[in-house]
């Protein structure tokens, strides 16, 4: 069987650590980020990597679990990578939800950062 593309390895190398960090220790969550960091959590629009982490900081649940049910990445032309994952999360004592969120992986002085970042829960109004 071939090898996985290197932006495949990249990007699920990245998402591994990046949840793995968000579930055991948020504050750690920063060293995924820069100041030209762009993150939209549920259509709020947040840039640079202070007012991302207050954002993160601020999310009202002292502990989550995320659970990975797919992941999907993809060279750009510029040589970054999009990485799409879709899974479910777990908060306190809430039901589990479903959850979207979409990467855009730079890589700055060799080390791979989060340029763009987009979350949306996966809530459905069918009425």
């Amino acid at each position: 069987m071939a090898e996985r593309p290197i932006w495949e390895q990249i990007g699920t190398s990245f998402i591994q650590l990046y949840y793995q960090q968000f579930d055991t220790n948020r504050e750690q969550l920063g060293a995924f980020y820069t100041d030209a960091s762009c993150l939209s959590w549920e259509g709020q629009q947040f840039q640079g990597k202070t007012s991302i982490m207050e954002k993160l900081m601020r999310l009202p649940f002292q502990k989550i679990q995320h659970n990975i049910t797919s992941q999907d990445h993809q060279p750009t032309p510029d040589n970054c990578i999009l990485s799409m994952v879709v899974g479910q999360l777990k908060v306190d004592d809430d039901p589990v939800m479903g959850f979207h969120q979409l990467f855009v992986l730079k890589n700055i002085n060799d080390k791979w950062i989060c340029s763009n970042d987009i979350f949306r829960l996966a809530l459905y109004n069918f009425a």
